[in-house]
């Protein structure tokens, strides 16, 4: 019954968080080139690329468009990797969960630790892109210090989701699954690329029910300036998605280790 419960509020969890911190520290530069390169190459990429064709989206250019949805993806792959394969490694390979228990720790402790340094890794990800975009001046409105909020609950969330998926797998292959079924066409639906109102009807409903989606519609209008339109539905989606995620994957962890 008690992975079923809200978890007990305990500090416990920010020597977890700092253990990770730590272990980070030592391939902290190796870590972040990795988290950043694709989404990174993509932005510049199509950014330039398939802007020049472009031209505009509305009244801004291409890769301003871009440079919106670009934050928010990045935040989203950083935080899904870590909690996917890093998770992963550390409680079933490495088995570090397990000799973290050894300590005066439960296993709630453990898991939100796991929680926050995901978001962490996802929102560390997110200012770098977001830093690219003001450097090449594509936004110097001081909205923009507006989208940090929006990357901190974005890596909460897809951290969450990747946890998720993490208290349910046998292997490192079974993430190829959130990869390539979920993560990735999401983007694909959620305004990253190009507006969600290109797309047919039916899939703009699904394109806006979707948890980047309500990012991206938070973020973009603040990267350029602007007060985003329908902020609170956008915010409780994103939320919503949060909180049924976190407790789906604490309850799936719980499980895991009553088995």
């Amino acid at each position: 019954m008690k992975r079923f419960l809200p978890a007990a509020l305990s500090l416990r969890w920010v020597a977890v968080y700092q253990r990770n911190l730590l272990v980070w520290r030592k391939l902290a530069v190796e870590s972040i080139l990795a988290n950043i390169a694709d989404p990174l190459i993509m932005f510049v990429a199509f950014g330039f690329g398939i802007g020049r064709l472009v031209g505009e989206v509305g009244e801004i250019s291409y890769i301003a468009f871009l440079a919106g949805g670009a934050i928010l993806m990045s935040a989203a792959m950083a935080a899904s990797f870590e909690s996917l394969y890093s998770a992963f490694s550390r409680m079933h390979v490495q088995r570090t969960w397990e000799s973290l228990l050894n300590a005066p720790l439960e296993l709630d402790d453990i898991f939100i630790a796991e929680w926050l340094w995901a978001a962490s890794k996802g929102v560390f990800s997110g200012l770098a892109i977001l830093a690219v975009a003001w450097s090449l001046g594509l936004s110097h409105h001081w909205s923009l210090l507006a989208v940090l909020p929006v990357l901190v609950v974005t890596g909460m969330c897809f951290s969450a989701l990747g946890l998720c998926f993490n208290a349910l797998a046998k292997g490192y292959d079974f993430f190829a699954y959130y990869f390539t079924v979920i993560l990735t066409p999401m983007t694909f639906l959620s305004g990253v690329y190009f507006p969600i109102d290109a797309l047919p009807q039916w899939l703009q409903v699904i394109g806006r029910a979707l948890p980047l989606a309500a990012a991206v519609d938070l973020a973009r209008p603040l990267a350029l300036g602007q007060a985003p339109t329908g902020a609170l539905g956008s915010a409780a989606i994103l939320l919503g998605y949060t909180m049924v995620a976190l407790w789906v994957a604490r309850t799936l962890t719980h499980r895991r280790f009553a088995t």
